[in-house]
């Protein structure tokens, strides 16, 4: 008689702790400091953090409750999961932030919290990031003459609170918070990117950088001829900006088939980024658009376009503009209207 050994391999994955493995162009981290209500609520301000979860990291008991974490007997320290996208918001800027939550130097309590679970920490998934966390604290600690307190190791397990401890300042914005509410708005704006500045160049940088159509149109009022310009029969997803300054006008997801020969659209991105004035050339009485920034004559808008989007018809010159590719708007710099181009 033959005997068989069967040899049963199990995998424990991550999951089984309570971490789910980020996605490809996902980066996580987790973070204690002090009650995890003002600090989730603090980290999901800032912009590339893509998701937060508070819960109870570390702990030795499995699936802990509130109530055993208050106790001090479980060792779990309250704790945020924070995803996020290491392209917009790196690990030292997350750091940085994050230390402007707490007294690093506290041992045990932040605010009018105290216990073991109250304690700061940083735990990783990631070895890559031990080598970032531990030079960031070397630089915290020369500003400070007593010891930092925050605990920074591998993450052995994380556990879910309880459902109403997630979200809990959006769900009760008067809660409890131990953090400086002033805090959130620095958060909010500490990577949010530039606004741009557009600006009208002067009439001899125009006339070099404007082809003579370009110039006789946006700076003569001039108009070109209907079905032999760029942009008539344009029907790729893109945004269309000012020829003379860059300035974003008009997106391709209000552009539609009018018949008359030149682009039209629905509408502006933003109705303050156009002028309107009254129009009485060539016998006609008509309403001229310019650009705000620019005054450069763009075209008239007419009251005959489609209903189901509002009844207008911008009648634009492609002259005026210049089409940027929806493939080609990030590395152009209009990746925050990428949204807009459906």
């Amino acid at each position: 008689m033959k005997c068989f050994i069967i040899i049963v391999i199990v995998v424990i994955s991550n999951t089984f702790l309570g971490v789910a493995k980020p996605m490809k162009n996902q980066a996580e981290i987790y973070f204690a400091g002090g009650c995890f209500w003002g600090t989730e609520h603090f980290l999901k301000q800032i912009r590339g953090v893509e998701s937060t979860q508070v819960g109870y990291a570390n702990s030795n008991v499995a699936n802990p409750s509130y109530e055993q974490v208050c106790s001090g007997k479980t060792n779990a320290a309250e704790t945020v999961k924070v995803v996020y996208d290491p392209k917009t918001i790196d690990l030292n800027l997350l750091l940085d932030l994050y230390f402007k939550t707490i007294d690093p130097t506290s041992l045990n309590r932040q605010g009018n919290d105290r216990g073991t679970q109250y304690r700061t920490g940083i735990y990783y998934i990631n070895k890559e990031d031990l080598p970032v966390i531990n030079q960031a604290i070397k630089l915290l600690s020369a500003q400070y003459k007593t010891p930092i307190a925050i605990e920074v190791k591998p993450l052995t397990n994380f556990y879910p609170a309880e459902t109403y401890h997630q979200d809990y300042l959006d769900k009760n914005p008067g809660g409890y918070c131990h953090i400086n509410p002033a805090l959130f708005e620095m958060a909010r704006k500490a990577n949010a990117p530039k606004t741009k500045v557009y600006q009208k160049p002067d009439d001899s940088t125009l006339r070099k950088e404007l082809s003579a159509e370009q110039y006789a149109v946006t700076q003569k009022n001039a108009t070109e001829p209907a079905f032999h310009n760029e942009y008539w029969n344009e029907h790729r997803p893109g945004i269309y900006v000012d020829i003379t300054t860059g300035e974003p006008l008009f997106v391709s997801t209000d552009k539609f088939d009018s018949g008359c020969g030149w682009p039209s659209f629905s509408q502006p991105i933003q109705k303050d980024l156009i002028t309107e004035k009254k129009d009485t050339s060539h016998g006609m009485i008509r309403t001229e658009v310019r650009s705000r920034t620019g005054d450069a004559h763009l075209g008239h808008v007419f009251t005959d376009g489609p209903k189901e989007k509002g009844g207008l018809r911008y009648c634009i010159n492609s002259a005026s503009l210049r089409f940027i590719p929806k493939e080609k708007m990030q590395e152009e710099g209009y990746g925050e209207y990428l949204p807009l181009v459906k």
